[in-house]
């Protein structure tokens, strides 16, 4: 069963566009992230949500359960004064699919002036379920040069 939150300032905004929903539902995530918040990284997530993430397992992470366990090593890192700043965000929304895609400043202060073009790519998928739309997959990954 999926798992929803009341975001009416985010998702569920009265008569905003799919993709503006999707903005603000990935925009209200990104800012969870940052923050170091378990619920609000978790929220408007599909139960059955596939993660493919930066860290193992290279296999992918499956069910809401897993992608909660995931985040707190990265929460521990981030706290050390690290970024995590949307650059761009990209909205594509059909009637019940969607997807997008980001690029995120997500580096230690030393890494960015090391590399100031480092950036973090993220892919969405979603999915419209009674009316609100769950983010179903996730797929973040840095460029191998």
């Amino acid at each position: 069963m999926p798992q929803y939150h009341d975001r009416s300032d985010a998702s569920g905004a009265a008569g905003a566009t799919d993709e503006e929903r999707i903005r603000a539902l990935i925009t209200a995530w990104a800012a969870a992230v940052h923050r170091g918040d378990l619920a609000g990284v978790s929220a408007d997530h599909a139960q059955d949500i596939v993660m493919f993430d930066v860290a193992s397992p290279h296999h992918g992470i499956r069910g809401l359960a897993a992608y909660r366990a995931a985040w707190p090593p990265f929460f521990a890192w981030q706290a050390q004064g690290a970024r995590f700043d949307i650059e761009s965000l990209h909205v594509t929304a059909g009637t019940d699919v969607a997807y997008a895609h980001a690029l995120v400043r997500c580096a230690t202060p030393e890494e960015l002036a090391a590399d100031p073009g480092f950036r973090l790519r993220l892919t969405f998928g979603l999915r419209k379920e009674r009316g609100r739309w769950l983010v179903a997959h996730e797929h973040h990954s840095f460029p191998h040069d």
